[in-house]
Formats: C-alpha cells, structure tokens, sequence
C-alpha cells in the first residue's frame, strides 16, 4: 500500500507555515481543501523537489536530492518508531491516552479559526467554534462565569473560551448600521496624501445698493475663459472664474440670508466671503449684518471698497467704520484685506481676484478626488419637465451621471448633469457646481450629499432619517428656555444674544448696559445688533447659533415670524429698557451654575434596633438636636467615622408615619438601601439649600 502524507506533515518537514504550503500546492494545481488533505509519496516528493527548487531560485542554498531523501527517509523512520512506541502502552487507556494527546495538539497544527464580533449568543458561539453547546457552557463556567444557554457570551470571554477550545481568534469590531456608516464617511477626512489642491468658493455679500450684482458682472466680464463661456448660467447658482491660472467659484447667493440658512444646517460651504462696502455710502445695517453672519460662521473676509471712482468716495473713512465694527484693516495693523475697486471701471479687479487666490492658498484647500463624492446642495427648484433640480458644490471625490447619491432629505440617482455653462457633463471634480437632475423629491439649501453603492442602501437611509427628523421635530417642539438653559449646563457659558431697536441711541444705550452685565461664569455675546424689524436673517442667525432674539420697540415681520415658528427660535419683544435688562439678567442667572450649602437639621442618638418584616432594620431614635424630617438626606457616624450617606426612608412615631420630629421626641427610622444599623450610632441630618447670589 503506498504511503500517504498529510499536507500539515509535509509543511512541518518543509518548515512552512501550513497555509503558505496550501497555497503553494493551489498554484501547481493540486487540489487542496485542508491541512488533513492527504498527499501520495509520489506527489508529496515532487512537491518537495519543486519547492527546493523555489528555494534555490530564492538564493537559498542548494539541496541534493539524495540528502532530501535521506531527510524523508529519517522522517518517516521518526514516525513508525513514534507509531510503535505509543502502541506499546497497556489496554484502551493507552489509546485514550494517545487520543487526547492527538486532540491537544490540533490547534497547533491546524486550528480552527473564528471571527468574533461582539457579544456573542451562546449558540452562535457554539457553531463557530464547531462544538456543542455544553462544551462551550462548561468552558464558560471553568472561567468563573455562569451564562445561560439564551445569553450572549461578552467578546473578551468569547475570545477566552474559543482559545480554550483550541481556535485561533481574531476579533472585529461589530459592523456599524448603514446610516452610521454614512454618516462617518461624511465626517471622514480626505486622505492628505491622496488629496489635490482645489479652487476655493466664494460667497459675496454686502448692502442692497453696493454693487454686489455689478462686481460679479465686473469679475466674469473682465474674465477671458468665462466670457468665452458665454457668462454665468442664472439658475445654477455659481460661476466659475480663471486667474491667472486659478480658478475661483463664486456663489451667487442672495446674500447673507441664504448663507447663512446654509449655515444653519450645518453646511461649511463658503471658503472666502467677499463683503462688498461703497466707497461714498460706508458701514451701512446691511454691511454690519453681513459681516456679523461671515464672522459667526468664520469664514475669512476681504472687503471690496466699490464705487472708489466717484468724487464722493471717501476710503479712510470706510475703514474707520470697518475697524469700528471689528474688521480692522491690515494698513491698520489689521487682519483685514481691504481692495479698493470700481465695478464701473474695472479698476482693482485683478487686485481683488488676486487676493482671494492669496488667502484661499493659506487655507491650503485642498480635497481627496479618489474617494465616494460627497458635497452641499446649494438651491433646489421643481422643473415642470425635468422634476427636482437641485444646483450642488461637490466637495471631495469625483461626482458622475448613473451614480445613486443620499442627501439629508432625498436621495435619487443623477440621470443628467450640467456645468455652469449648461453643458451636459459625465463627471465634476472637487469645488466643481453643478445640476443634476434625477433626485426623487427637492432637497433643502445646506443639505450635505453623499454617493452611495446603491439604491436600496440609498432608500433605506432616507426613511432612517424621515424617522429620525419626526423624532427630533416633536422634542424641540417642546423645548423652552428651561430646556435651552439646562442643555448648555456643560457647556462653556455663553449667552448669545441677537438685538434689534427702533433707533441707534436706544440701541447703543442697551450694548453699554449688556456690556456690564458680564459674570465670571457667563459671558453676554452679541453676535448682531441693528435699527429696524426683526427679519428673517435675525432668525436663521439665531438658528445657526443657539441665539435669543431681543427686540426693542420693533415687531417681527410676518415672514421672520413663520420662521422662528417653524424653526423653533424665540423671540422676546420690549417697549421699557429696564424690563429687558431684567430678562437678561434672569437668564445670566439661569445660566450661572447654582450654588448649595449644607444646612445641618439635627441630630439623633439610636438607642435600639428591631428587625421589621418585609421593611428590613428600624432604628429606635432620640431626637438629641434640631429636628429630623422625612426624605431628608442623613449620614450615619460610627465612632466619629462616617460609614453611610443617603436618604432617610421611613420616620414613625410609634405606630404613625410622621413627616418631623422634634428635639426631645422618640421615632424610629429605616434607612434607604442600609440595614447595618447599630446601638450607640449618631444620624446627622441634613439638606442642601441653594445660595442666592447677591
């Protein structure tokens, strides 16, 4: 009969690692299933000769044949004396005996091998490990540990009990659900070493009658390549421009509002805000409510001085306002880069393209394009023929048609996407705005986008989150500045404040009055302050920064009104100065973290102790001090050492539950979750007060 070598013998002779062999007998064509696969001496000598020769070509020294047979030859003489040897023994209890030394040396020749994620059901455990169930019980037990067979084994112990039972383990991390998967691939940086430097986008705001819309004009027509490309297509919402080989995203944002309703849903679109200021009008509300929405968001300003060729243009003036309203220019000593420029004659423009590129380069913006897309929906509207569109700033990886993207709200697949020419494109890199057509419903301004495997995957996040935003909408629906106050208990203590007034004396009076109101605890930030209504920007600002919205002898509008409804933003209107003052002191006090001492009731003597049934150990007490009262809180002395603190559960005289007790009186008294009472011990009640500030 020919003899026969198992390949986990063969790799002990070879001294290779059982699986390399494995591997190595696949790739020459010879079937393997496992270390038990037995070969033919014929076979196993060829595979021998083979990988010596490997061996060889590796710079290994060279082996004669003969000498590996002779090698083998000694081998398998080792093994039919091992063979002999073990026959030897007496009766069945030697074959046990040579059984159980067959079984522990398994794991060290081919061990099985289990994956364990998590706490593991004891059945589950059971079949990985390839063993019955009251085998993995006992081992479980031989650890100290009592599990019933419908519990989950905790992974450090599952480990313990498959490494017990001979398997080799390795253990993974539980497998994270669909929705917190994206939500971490969002959150993910990009790759430095994958990552390419990208244009940065731009965001320009400023007053009404500035020259917001003649600047743009300015930029794009001064612009070879975007006149070339024929301007900026309207309804995309963004347009690209070339300088000097750079390129630059402008957003054509309405203004601060839409900016900041971006914002409000967490959205870092804008790398660079462009605050446009006329050169003869200076600082105007729009200006400071432009500048104070660029700066919550902390965003880089840079200050476009327009309209610098008319005769009443007064630059040093303009910057005095800036520096009076915190953007201090860099000529001042400064971190502010104030370009002066002329949409009407097209003076500075270079300057100021330049200067974006500038403070864009120290940002170092730069994205992963190798990873799944993901960016900002920028606008969306219904197009009667082609369904939701939705305009978009992708803001790493490479977008492209047929792919299925998740947004906040929707999700769909891109069957079209257009350019800010309107071209039909395949794909879009990095800072790249586009259309794309194929979403199932309108996303939101802000909303965050990420492309996914598929379809199903895409649906079933989006009913996660539907589910998950009806449950956010009714707790905040139910949210009052109680609830506010207590949120922000942990937080650093700031009170944010966004404060309107009928005219600029009331509203300078109330800033100087807030100015004083500072505590060592809280500190007063007013992130905006103006003449006039409160309007839906005030709202969108308090939104995107946990802000109460003050007015003084001014109404919100109806529109700012449906929105602080919908988003749940309070607003509190005032016709008296001092009555709001008050209110704001009220919530510094709310916010202020309150402060307890300890008020000491009494104290009681236990003279004697009884055993009560299904109540547990009752002291019998003496009032010596004070007074003792129910639910008070008490801490029990032993010889001067304190060896309880908790509640008083129970207080009777004699057979009546009472609520005190005074100096001089008996009662008895049972301790919450404390039955080790004793004669001669001392009870010290006592509660803690709040102290009033003064």
């Amino acid at each position: 009969m020919t003899r026969r070598i198992r390949v986990y013998e063969l790799a002990r002779e070879l001294g290779l690692d059982t699986k390399v062999l494995i591997s190595r007998l696949n790739e020459m064509g010879i079937q393997v299933r496992n270390h038990m696969t037995a070969l033919d001496e014929k076979l196993a000598q060829d595979v021998r000769r083979k990988l010596s020769g490997a061996d060889k070509q590796d710079g290994s020294p060279e082996r004669h044949p003969r000498a590996e047979e002779a090698q083998a030859a000694k081998a398998r003489e080792a093994q039919r004396r091992g063979r002999r040897g073990s026959r030897r023994g007496t009766g069945k209890g030697s074959r046990q005996t040579e059984g159980s030394g067959r079984k522990q040396a398994r794991p060290e020749i081919g061990a099985r091998r289990v994956v364990i994620q998590g706490d593991t059901p004891v059945r589950e455990l059971a079949t990985l490990i390839g063993v019955p169930v009251a085998n993995v019980l006992r081992a479980i037990m031989s650890f100290g540990k009592l599990i019933s067979i419908n519990q989950d084994v905790p992974v450090d112990l599952a480990v313990k009990v498959a490494e017990k039972l001979g398997c080799v383990v390795t253990v993974k991390e539980p497998e994270k659900s669909i929705e917190e998967q994206i939500a971490l691939e969002l959150d993910r940086p990009d790759d430095p070493e994958k990552s390419e430097p990208r244009p940065p986008v731009v965001t320009v705001m400023g007053h009404v009658d500035h020259g917001k819309t003649s600047l743009l004009d300015a930029i794009r027509n001064t612009n070879v390549t975007a006149r070339e490309a024929g301007g900026i297509t309207q309804h995309i919402g963004a347009s690209v421009v070339e300088h000097e080989g750079n390129k630059i995203i402008f957003l054509d944002t309405p203004g601060h509002e839409a900016f900041t309703q971006m914002r409000a849903r967490g959205a870092r679109v804008t790398d660079v805000a462009v605050l446009v200021v006329a050169a003869d009008d200076g600082v105007m509300p729009q200006t400071i409510e432009a500048a104070n929405h660029a700066k919550a968001a902390d965003v880089p300003v840079i200050v476009a001085l327009n309209k610098i060729d008319k005769p009443s243009a007064n630059p040093q003036r303009v910057k005095q306002q800036l520096a009076e309203i915190g953007l201090i220019p860099e000529e001042w000593g400064g971190d502010t880069v104030v370009v002066e420029v002329s949409a009407k004659t097209r003076e500075g423009i270079d300057d100021l393209l330049e200067m974006i590129v500038l403070v864009a380069e120290l940002q170092e913006l730069k994205a992963d394009p190798t990873r799944s897309a993901r960016g900002y929906i920028i606008e969306s509207e219904m197009d009667k023929g082609r369904g939701p569109v939705a305009s978009a700033i992708i803001r790493s990886g490479v977008l492209e048609v047929g792919q299925v993207i998740v947004t906040d709200t929707t999700w769909g697949r891109i069957r079209a996407m257009f350019d800010g020419r309107g071209r039909q494109v395949q794909k879009a890199g990095p800072s790249t705005p586009v259309e794309i057509i194929g979403l199932e419903e309108l996303p939101q301004a802000g909303d965050t986008f990420l492309v996914v495997p598929d379809e199903k995957i895409a649906k079933e996040v989006t009913e996660q989150r539907k589910i998950q935003r009806r449950e956010q909408e009714l707790a905040t629906s139910r949210m009052t500045l109680q609830d506010f106050l207590k949120k922000q208990e942990d937080e650093k203590r700031e009170l944010r404040l966004i404060l309107k007034s009928d005219v600029q004396g009331s509203l300078e009076a109330i800033l100087q009055a807030l100015g004083k109101m500072d505590t060592d605890e809280v500190e007063i930030k007013v992130l905006h302050s103006g003449v006039g209504a409160v309007i839906e920007s005030d709202i969108m600002l308090a939104k995107a920064s946990d802000a109460r919205v003050l007015g003084f002898n001014v109404r919100p509008d109806a529109n700012a009104r449906n929105v602080a409804e919908a988003e749940g933003v309070e607003i509190r209107t005032y016709r008296i100065i001092y009555e709001l003052l008050e209110d704001v002191e009220q919530m510094v006090k709310g916010l202020t973290k309150p402060k307890f001492e300890e008020v000491v009731l009494g104290r009681v003597e236990v003279r004697a102790t009884f055993r009560v049934p299904n109540v547990g150990t009752v002291a019998g007490c003496y009032v010596t001090s004070g007074k003792v009262t129910r639910n008070a809180s008490v801490r029990l002395l032993r010889d001067g050492r304190i060896v309880y603190e908790g509640k008083i559960a129970s207080l009777k005289r004699f057979k009546d539950d009472v609520t005190e007790v005074a100096q001089g009186y008996e009662c008895g008294i049972g301790l919450e979750r404390y039955q080790d009472i004793k004669p001669g011990d001392v009870l010290e009640v006592y509660t803690m007060e709040e102290v009033k500030p003064a």
